[in-house]
């Protein structure tokens, strides 16, 4: 069984995170952008979920019709042919938003035919037409609940209580996301920390975090789980910044903070190719004092910004 636990112990290491390709679009690509960053070792690579949305289709005389569609399916289809190309682990994220119980059922046993035994447990993101996070009929609102269909299912049990026979090495492990920063619809962080106990504390292996720009917040992070009993490891995630958009578009998006002086010399450059390289030598500085910190395990988030990571990685891997 691949297992990201002993894959991330044993010296400096890294992983990185790929979307699916859009609708319609070749895995060469794809395949392309992972192959630019084999050379480094990654010890494994995540592959994102999406849900569907909303979307209004022309059908006739300037009438739209509203119809339900997913821009990057595949997830479990990618995942397989990661790991059967490249041999390390490839660890998908399974999600609540969008989804059913019933619908993660049939991935689980899916992942469990075709060998992939390691995945990452979130929420996901709201609807793009909703204001707040609504569960799928039949689905989840909290990861936490997601996790314990896995659980079950790890235990031989589906959704409607019969009983199945699986091999312990087909046993799923997983990850839960932590965030330095605080969860944007948690009240606080100590309530943010509290489940995030409750999520390691009913078998979560590992947390990965959300972007972050500023160390010193991460370090508190970890500073406070431990000093709650979290034990598990805690892997840092760096995105290397690569246009100038991204100053209002990352706080926004994914509710961090950029530090002063990155959106200083940032906002000192002349063009986007100026901010790519301001993007790489400020993720590299980040990953070296993380390493230096004692982390010897960073997860970049590699979307549109491969080139970016290849950049970052050599310098320090």
């Amino acid at each position: 069984m691949l297992d990201i636990n002993s894959n991330i112990s044993g010296g400096k290491s890294f992983s990185f995170e790929v979307l699916p390709p859009l609708k319609g679009r070749s895995i060469a690509g794809l395949f392309g952008n992972i192959d630019a960053l084999m050379d480094y070792g990654p010890k494994y690579i995540n592959i994102t979920t999406h849900r569907s949305e909303l979307v209004y289709k022309s059908i006739s005389d300037g009438l739209y019709q509203r119809v339900s569609e997913r821009s990057r399916p595949g997830t479990v289809a990618v995942a397989a042919a990661i790991q059967n190309r490249y041999k390390i682990p490839a660890v998908p994220h399974i999600i609540c938003s969008g989804y059913s119980a019933l619908e993660t059922e049939y991935a689980l046993i899916d992942l469990s035919f075709l060998g992939i035994n390691n995945l990452l447990l979130l929420r996901g993101d709201k609807a793009h037409h909703e204001s707040r996070f609504i569960p799928n009929e039949n689905g989840y609102s909290h990861a936490s609940e997601l996790q314990h269909q896995v659980n079950r299912f790890n235990e031989g049990y589906f959704l409607d209580g019969t009983k199945m026979d699986i091999p312990a090495t087909e046993h799923f492990s997983y990850g839960v996301a932590g965030y330095p920063e605080k969860h944007e619809e948690a009240p606080n962080s100590a309530s943010d920390l509290q489940w995030l106990k409750h999520k390691v504390d009913n078998g979560a292996s590992y947390i990965v975090t959300q972007m972050f720009f500023d160390n010193s917040k991460f370090y508190s992070f970890v500073d406070s789980c431990r000093a709650a009993g979290i034990d598990v490891p805690i892997v840092p995630g760096i995105k290397p910044i690569v246009n100038m958009g991204q100053l209002s578009l990352l706080p926004k998006t994914f509710k961090v903070d950029l530090p002063s002086e990155l959106v200083s010399e940032i906002l000192a450059c002349k063009d986007d190719s100026q901010v790519k390289q301001v993007g790489v030598e400020w993720a590299a500085y980040q990953s070296r004092d993380l390493i230096e910190h004692g982390i010897q395990h960073i997860h970049y988030y590699s979307h549109n910004a491969v080139r970016s990571v290849q950049s970052v990685v050599k310098q320090v891997f």
